[in-house]
């Protein structure tokens, strides 16, 4: 039940409703809105409609919203009224925003003007994800949701819950857009919906539940011999237990004398079910015998002639040391103690050091020639246990920032020279590993690529995307090796040709960028994202295998890797905890609804002490005739997942404006299916209707079409920004992704009685300050009338006017309100996926258009629609899709 005040007595009334349907017949539009004339919704120079004139109430506004059993049904404008939009026969409009920029000087506080509807709706009215969000963690926060085969939806990637596996996975480790599949193809198409599953393989747990059931390879019960899927719960047993019958090829197998048991006369389940968890588990771990050689951490720095005069070699060098250190106390076990370190330097040549405890000094080892491929001595001091040679390796740290420039300065040094270099270390010694680059050489470029904003509003934008070739090359043979690179730019630069980031977070690493260490926090954020890095366990040399039952396919794979000749198949460097990856999902044929559908995802991984393991993850769904039942057990946060990585994967090969455009038209004629399948002809026109768990599907859907990846038109945002945001967008989870489109706005100090805002200027109070958070953003919002007493407590400042706009840090103050945030601070920060700078931005000032882009509810400063004209044009064009 969506929270929302009832309407007035003139207004259409909003309610929700489950009736009955016909999901036999097709629609009355032929295809993806064949024949519509297409408007431009996001270019400021197209004019729309205006909204009623000024002083006049909207005849059709406020809303209202009452319960119903499978969806809402909102009751915006009558869309035949004198201020609905001008549509020929079979158009489909699309949004154009309010050429209006964000003003600095706005009254913040009241209705902001970017969050004003032209057609005179009241967002506050509408469906809110807020609400949504809250609603779910009401019912499920801190409770047990138990997974078992054909479980209703869990609850939403947000909520935190203790899941208790019964036979299906974690909907942390597997999540599907629905959990409930139509039977066949057709019945698929229908819905305009797609199918697909979110994969998170090494997710976290909550503490609460219980650790992963493991099991030796020796004595578990292997799975089909046919098409290589692991044992799970879905398998069925036949001939009292001698044969199983595999939901993913539908052959049957027969089972080894030495893993024989009989079955039960009940169910068919074999007696020592119980015992094993490929039985009886949705996850479960298995332990080879292989044991490989222990993963490595390689440090590359740069000493070529500009980071000897930047002055922060010697910070660096220190950094590292105290690391290393670190990595001694802290553990103080075999696992770090062990663990093997090497270190290498460049400038136009490499340099790599033995540096084996039997010799008395190390030693240098130089590589003049770079151009070709490398070739190394198998020299094992190349890479030493950390343990045994912790005072060599300080003792070379110590003396790298004395290092003398070389003669001839290079124009600059390529960041893929120590990859290549510390690639061929890790050939050399056979073991995979993590390799961390500290590069402050300027960038190269390499002339392909341009800087201009203006470029992505062409077609040509998709080339600004693709990786060059070398870098796909090199990127290959570290996913071979498992050697993911960990980039950290010391002199951040925006060269358009010359991003560096490709390689990194093609091989599960990642691009850490300072402006040279200067300041404090610059020097605070370097150090906690180097231990960050170090400390992260992750899987080397992964190899992920996706099963799907017989009737369907993998059609498609999306995510940050370097794409194979197979969806199903997927191989990467290093994976962490938080990647995730999207698989699309197509009939090949019809389900058995008594059996239902099984999706299993398999990851083969070494771990950091060179064993090997394979994770099986188990997912176990509905599939139903009936279309209803799609769509009543969809949720939003998955699907929003699904379509960010979809369409950031495809800006490699389509123009930006046609994926806008493809995500507009698919969310209408899904709101169209459900319309027409879901609804009862007496549901009025002016009605639109919604699935329950599809509210806040708009907000999400438009958020991401204006993001900064997306929208062609974003003035400030450079290249390099762009190109970063959508790898570390990429990689995110369903939640991350959920707060990246949809960040939570928190009014200070924290209180249990309020929650989280709508993203909106509407919700900002000029005597307020206000934290929004998003996985890669933290925002502090200080109102020009906040009382003095608060900035006080908080920042120890008297007056608004002493407190500046930017990168800040709050004072270690002895108040309740000092201590609070600093705690949220602190505990939104271990949720991030990277140490994120703390931003103060006052009310008034010019930088306030940095709060304004994640006011997703708002018309975005950069042409985007505002979600009220958003949800009204959907609603407009899925009725007419349907006359």
């Amino acid at each position: 039940m969506m929270d929302i005040p009832a309407a007035n007595q003139t207004s259409t009334p909003f309610q929700i409703w489950a009736g009955p349907s016909s999901f036999h017949t097709t629609p009355k539009h032929p295809g993806p809105l064949a024949g519509f004339q297409r408007l431009n919704l996001d270019s400021p120079s197209d004019q729309a409609p205006s909204g009623p004139p000024p002083g006049q109430t909207s005849p059709w506004s406020p809303y209202s919203c009452h319960p119903g059993a499978c969806g809402s049904i909102l009751t915006p404008p009558n869309i035949n009224g004198p201020h609905s939009p001008p549509y020929t026969t079979g158009a489909l409009p699309e949004f154009v925003p309010d050429a209006q920029e964000w003003s600095t000087t706005q009254q913040v506080g009241k209705q902001s003007p970017n969050s004003e509807s032209r057609y005179g709706l009241d967002p506050e009215l509408l469906p809110s994800a807020v609400n949504v969000m809250a609603d779910d963690r009401a019912e499920w926060e801190g409770k047990v949701f138990v997974s078992e085969p054909f479980c209703p939806p869990p609850p939403l990637p947000t909520t935190s819950c203790v899941v208790e596996d019964r036979g299906s996975a974690s909907p942390n480790a597997i999540r599907s857009t629905t959990y409930c599949l139509p039977h066949d193809g057709p019945t698929a198409l229908l819905a305009r919906l797609p199918l697909a599953a979110l994969l998170a393989p090494l997710a976290r747990q909550n503490p609460k539940e219980k650790p992963l059931p493991m099991c030796m390879e020796e004595v578990c019960v292997k799975g089909c011999h046919r098409c290589g899927a692991s044992m799970c719960a879905a398998m069925s047993w036949q001939d009292c237990g001698q044969r199983f019958h595999c939901p993913f090829c539908g052959k049957l197998t027969e089972v080894p004398w030495q893993h024989y048991q009989p079955t039960d006369g009940v169910d068919g389940a074999r007696l020592d079910r119980q015992q094993r968890p490929e039985l009886h588990m949705g996850s479960y771990e298995v332990l080879h015998a292989h044991q490989g050689e222990a993963a490595a951490l390689l440090l590359a720095i740069d000493v070529s002639a500009p980071a000897l005069r930047g002055g922060h070699l010697e910070f660096v060098t220190e950094q590292i040391h105290a690391l290393l250190a670190s990595l001694l106390r802290e553990e103080g076990g075999a696992s770090w103690s062990d663990a093997r370190v090497g270190l290498l330097t460049y400038d136009s040549r490499v340099q790599l050091y033995d540096l084996s405890p039997a010799l008395s000094r190390p030693h240098m080892l130089v590589l003049a020639e770079t151009e070709e491929e490398m070739q190394l001595p198998a020299r094992e001091g190349l890479l030493v246990p950390l343990k045994a040679s912790i005072h060599t390796i300080a003792s070379v740290l110590q003396l790298i920032p004395q290092f003398s420039p070389e003669r001839v300065e290079s124009a600059g040094v390529p960041v893929d020279l120590p990859v290549k270099a510390g690639l061929a270390v890790m050939q050399t010694l056979a073991c995979p590993g993590k390799l961390l680059v500290f590069h402050a050489s300027p960038l190269v470029e390499t002339g392909r690529a341009q800087t201009s904003s203006g470029f992505f509003g062409t077609s040509k934008a998709k080339s600004i995307f693709q990786p060059p070739e070398e870098a796909v090359t090199l990127a290959k043979a570290c996913v071979r090796q498992g050697c993911g690179v960990h980039l950290f730019l010391l002199s951040q630069q925006h060269v358009g040709g010359a991003w560096p980031g490709h390689v990194p977070y093609l091989t599960g690493g990642a691009l850490y960028t300072f402006n040279h260490l200067q300041g404090d926090l610059d020097r605070e954020r370097f150090s906690s994202d180097l231990r960050r890095v170090a400390r992260a366990d992750v899987a080397y040399r992964a190899e992920l295998s996706l099963f799907v039952s017989k009737g369907l396919r993998a059609s498609g794979c999306y995510g940050l890797f370097v794409p194979g000749p197979s969806p199903s198949q997927v191989a990467m460097a290093t994976l962490d905890w938080q990647t995730t990856l999207a698989v699309e999902l197509a009939h090949g044929g019809a389900l058995d609804e008594t059996r239902g559908a099984a999706i299993q995802a398999v990851l083969t991984y070494s771990t950091r002490e060179g064993g090997r393991r394979s994770r099986v993850h188990t997912l176990m769904l509905r599939c139903s005739r009936h279309l209803q039942d799609t769509f009543r057990q969809c949720q939003a946060q998955t699907l929003l997942s699904f379509y960010c990585k979809k369409m950031y994967c495809a800006v490699l090969e389509r123009p930006l404006q046609e994926l806008r455009e493809e995500l507009q038209t698919d969310l209408t004629e899904a709101l169209a299916s459900y319309r027409k399948h879901g609804s009862s002809a007496s549901v009025s026109a002016g009605q639109l209707v919604l699935p329950q768990g599809l509210r806040a599907l708009p907000v999400y859907v438009n958020s991401l079409r204006k993001s900064e990846v997306l929208l062609p038109g974003l003035r400030t945002s450079s290249v390099h920004q762009r190109l970063q945001q959508r790898c570390e967008v990429l990689r995110l989870d369903a939640s991350a992704s959920a707060t990246h489109f949809y960040p939570l706005l928190l009014p200070l100090p924290p209180s249990v009685l309020e929650g989280a805002l709508r993203c909106s200027g509407a919700s900002l109070r000029p005597d307020g300050v206000y934290l929004l958070h998003a996985p890669h953003t933290l925002l502090l919002w200080v109102g020009a009338r906040v009382p003095a007493g608060t900035l006080t407590e908080l920042f120890n400042a008297g007056c608004f006017s002493l407190l500046h706009s930017g990168e800040t840090k709050l004072p270690i103050l002895d108040n309740p309100l000092s201590a609070g945030v600093r705690a949220l601070i602190h505990t939104l920060g271990s949720e991030a996926p990277c140490t994120r700078e703390l931003l103060l931005v006052k009310q008034g000032d010019a930088c306030e258009e940095l709060l304004q882009r994640h006011l997703v509810e708002d018309k975005s400063p950069n042409g985007g629609a505002s979600y009220a004209d958003f949800l009204y044009h959907l609603h407009v064009t899925s009725v007419r899709l349907l006359q």
